[in-house]
């Protein structure tokens, strides 16, 4: 059993340097003249986080009886289980630690679909998943899935979601803002249509807030009135419900880091390429999962990055990225040179070595 507090993503580094670990935007959105000092602390946020509501209904043309506000996608990862009473649920391998922490605590046993690296970990096809879901009560998977970078095809899900009606589908769609495709790609749409269909969204990555924890479930309304049986009040601040209030005026930033990170993804893949010992896979967010197959160990690799100020995520605590494999963030343009410039510059160094 892995530590309480083990976690999937970076953090800040007290010693500076450029943090690639985390997968959030490398633009902060443009709050404008956005001030805290209106905010009457003494009295309490509205009950139902109604500030996040407000923001999912008009960004996503979503109905209000389909969204539950939450501090955070992490809390609804952990109310789900819970509330749903599931016994069995099927989890991809590697995939976010805090599905399977999320899963043990509720009382209930995870089954585990291994990504193989020899099929880029792309999703296994549709009957071997069908096979995978006969003896589960549920199956939790992200789209795209962190940190492979594996897209779950939306299709995919509602095929299984209507030949498995007993069963719940709960995709995590944490990153889906940075792909091409969305929103087509999403499946917040299409709660309406089936019951057992569950996303959990998170506006921490794209819109770079991790301080402030914002996020929502979405799904039918009868499912969401079975949650709140389940879930604390008062879970979201009075700050949050005003930010994600103010994040409905952010249409250019998201249309300018969707194509930053869009220009940004291609020209890294190119160059990365070219880099000996460096293998690619995933790719479908603003990250990238690699595997080193250079002369020299990781550790060295890491070492010389650390040195220079760069921080990547090592993954080999991951089931099935234990050979050397490493993740790092799409990031502004000059910080992405950097961080290639080092990549090169290693891969040189540990082959003279």
């Amino acid at each position: 059993m892995k530590s309480l507090y083990h976690h999937e993503h970076g953090g800040a580094r007290s010693g500076g340097g450029i943090d690639f670990s985390v997968n959030i935007s490398p633009l902060s959105p443009p709050l404008g003249d956005f001030s805290f000092e209106h905010f009457q602390l003494h009295a309490y946020p509205s009950i139902d986080g109604s500030g996040i509501k407000e923001f999912y209904r008009a960004r996503f043309a979503l109905e209000g009886a389909t969204v539950l506000p939450l501090n955070g996608a992490i809390e609804g990862i952990y109310l789900l289980p819970r509330a749903l009473s599931i016994r069995r649920m099927l989890l991809l391998a590697p995939s976010f630690y805090e599905y399977e922490r999320a899963t043990r605590i509720a009382g209930a046993e995870p089954v585990f679909l291994p990504l193989l690296a020899e099929n880029s970990f792309a999703l296994p096809g549709i009957e071997q998943l069908a096979e995978a879901l006969l003896n589960v009560d549920a199956f939790f998977a992200a789209n795209p899935n962190n940190p492979t970078g594996t897209a779950v095809p939306p299709e995919i899900v509602m095929a299984l979601a209507s030949r498995f009606p007993e069963k719940w589908f709960i995709i995590d769609e944490a990153f889906i803002q940075f792909t091409p495709a969305f929103p087509l790609n999403s499946l917040m749409q299409k709660v309406m249509a089936l019951k057992n269909v569950i996303v959990v969204h998170s506006l921490t990555k794209f819109y770079a807030l991790p301080g402030l924890r914002l996020g929502a479930i979405v799904a039918h309304p009868d499912v969401i009135n079975r949650l709140l049986e389940y879930k604390e009040p008062w879970t979201v601040n009075s700050i949050a419900e005003s930010v994600a209030r103010e994040l409905l005026q952010c249409s250019d930033f998201e249309e300018q880091l969707r194509s930053l990170i869009f220009s940004e993804r291609e020209s890294m893949s190119l160059l990365l390429a070219e880099i000996e010992g460096i293998r690619i896979a995933g790719g479908a967010a603003n990250f990238f999962l690699a595997q080193w197959q250079g002369r020299g160990s990781l550790d060295q690799l890491l070492l010389y990055l650390s040195g220079s100020g760069i921080y990547v995520r090592d993954c080999r605590n991951f089931f099935g990225l234990e050979d050397n494999y490493f993740r790092f963030a799409v990031r502004c343009p000059e910080e992405n040179t950097i961080l290639l410039d080092a990549l090169w510059a290693a891969s040189v160094l540990l082959k003279s070595s």
